[in-house]
């Protein structure tokens, strides 16, 4: 198939699954055939964890660097008056910037900027129809890492920009200071960069301290020990509090997002070497029979919670601890917003019993209890004013603005290694709204903790339909025994491979 007749094709379905006239598995299944690694479209069936920006500091109390100002306003003079436009999902870089910071971006250069945001499945919608049609009705992308492949011929690669447009060039944009391993997990795709990593959504340890310091318990260091204390808690404090929780919806991407992380602790890998399925082998089931007894600690109802519900339980008491998503921490900080302001603290994942390496596995998986998502963010190859593009996307990205949108909302972890030691984020590593006091573990898991899917078409049905699916019919009882649930899986992931 011809790559734009594969592009109209795309584009197609996707608009057809959004306007409902295309089933899910029906869409994943020929999105899938067609390349694009639609996995973390299981987000799109459930908003990210508390997308809402949860704001640390008034917008007077900004203070952007004036020599970046001044910078926007002389390189940006010539295409005063020009429009951007970006459809994003709704994350916290996005919210920041499209609530209290584009005003500088459109003060200082005379350049609009329109950021539609928009559920995972519809910014999808508006780039294969983009990229399709070649209309360049978006200026810039918002590229889930699951879409790097899909669209890497589609955007700019960021270092050539930098290099050939010297004179659009931010002074000390350093390109070098994006986190090495979210370039290659999110932003790269085979020796290209599919523009630069933008968010980076990842799985840490959140504990509540007053009730691990009441139980003389100290933060898990094992995924043994995580059970050990779940278990207590649960016997001393249940049915009011439960000693763990998690996104245990049956059929939904969150399970997939849970059971990769328990299978990876185990030393057990989702495929081999050769690329099949491993998830069913001995160390699969140990991961398996662990999760089983884990869930036993766990509050009534977690099988039928996606994150929003797992969050929910630790917001509201009922839940004690969550291997989950880093971005929930600013927003249980809040005290307008939780019950637990103040009562949490932060740990790195549990550490694995043991980890394969990614030549042990399959598709360019890598093991790590440190689940990670992310995305990036890129100028298309279609935009009608890619120079005033590239401007707002230096600025969007640069260490000065990642830095004011950790200052506001925290969330989810910089993607760049100097914003982590920048004063103001330090400053607001204290107890409340828009805390950061959280960054530190997120630092350190994405550079000694990270885990990645794997990157193969058919990931898109597998992770979201078939393997979630059969993970929430073992957890209601339809299989004998977790081998006999996992050799199911891996019976239906060869089917699906076989095509």
């Amino acid at each position: 198939m011809k790559d734009s007749v594969k592009k109209h094709y795309l584009a197609s379905i996707t608009d057809k699954f959004v306007r409902g006239q295309l089933g899910r598995r029906e869409f994943l299944r020929a999105a899938g055939k067609l390349g694009l690694g639609a996995g973390a479209l299981g987000m799109g069936f459930g908003n990210r964890p508390f997308g809402a920006f949860s704001s640390a500091r008034a917008a007077e109390e900004l203070t952007p660097n004036p020599e970046i100002l001044k910078w926007l306003a002389d390189v940006g003079k010539p295409f005063a008056g020009t429009t951007l436009k970006l459809a994003t999902e709704s994350t916290p870089p996005s919210n920041a910037i499209n609530g209290q910071l584009k005003k500088y971006f459109e003060e200082a250069t005379g350049i609009k900027v329109e950021i539609e945001v928009l559920p995972l499945e519809q910014v999808l919608q508006k780039l294969t129809l983009d990229v399709a049609s070649n209309l360049g009705t978006y200026d810039l992308y918002y590229i889930d890492q699951s879409w790097a492949a899909s669209f890497s011929q589609d955007v700019f690669d960021p270092r050539e920009q930098y290099s050939a447009k010297a004179d659009l060039a931010m002074p000390n944009y350093n390109l070098d200071d994006f986190l090495p391993a979210l370039v290659d997990g999110i932003a790269k795709y085979e020796d290209r960069w599919v523009g630069v990593p933008y968010d980076i959504p990842i799985f840490i340890m959140i504990y509540r301290k007053d009730i691990y310091d009441k139980l003389s318990l100290k933060a898990p260091e094992t995924i043994e020990e995580l059970y050990t204390n779940s278990k207590i808690i649960t016997d001393e404090m249940g049915p009011n509090v439960y000693g763990t929780t998690g996104q245990m919806k049956s059929g939904h991407y969150s399970l997939e997002c849970d059971w990769t992380a328990w299978l990876w602790g185990h030393g057990g890998s989702i495929f081999g070497p050769d690329g099949t399925f491993t998830g069913n082998d001995e160390k699969g089931a140990a991961a398996l029979e662990y999760w089983t007894k884990l869930k036993a600690t766990m509050p009534p109802g977690v099988d039928g919670w996606t994150w929003d519900g797992q969050g929910q339980s630790v917001a509201q008491g009922v839940a004690a601890s969550m291997l989950s998503w880093g971005e929930f921490f600013p927003y249980f900080d809040d005290p307008t917003q939780t019950k637990v302001s103040g009562l949490c603290e932060v740990a790195v994942p549990p550490r694995a019993i043991s980890l394969r390496t990614v030549k042990e596995t399959g598709y360019g998986e890598i093991p790590g209890v440190g689940h990670q998502g992310g995305s990036s963010l890129a100028v298309s190859r279609y935009s009608k004013s890619p120079d005033a593009a590239w401007i707002f996307m230096q600025w969007a990205t640069c260490a000065d603005t990642q830095a004011l949108i950790t200052t506001l909302g925290g969330g989810t972890g910089p993607t760049r290694a100097s914003v982590y030691d920048d004063p103001r984020v330090l400053a607001q590593a204290r107890v409340g709204a828009g805390t950061t006091r959280h960054l530190p573990v997120v630092r350190e898991t994405i550079a000694k903790h990270m885990g990645s899917e794997p990157d193969l078409p058919e990931w898109a049905q597998l992770s979201s339909d078939t393997i979630p699916v059969s993970l929430g019919k073992y957890f209601a009882g339809s299989y004998g025994s977790p081998k006999e649930a996992l050799d199911d899986i891996a019976k239906q992931v060869g089917e699906v491979l076989k095509g």
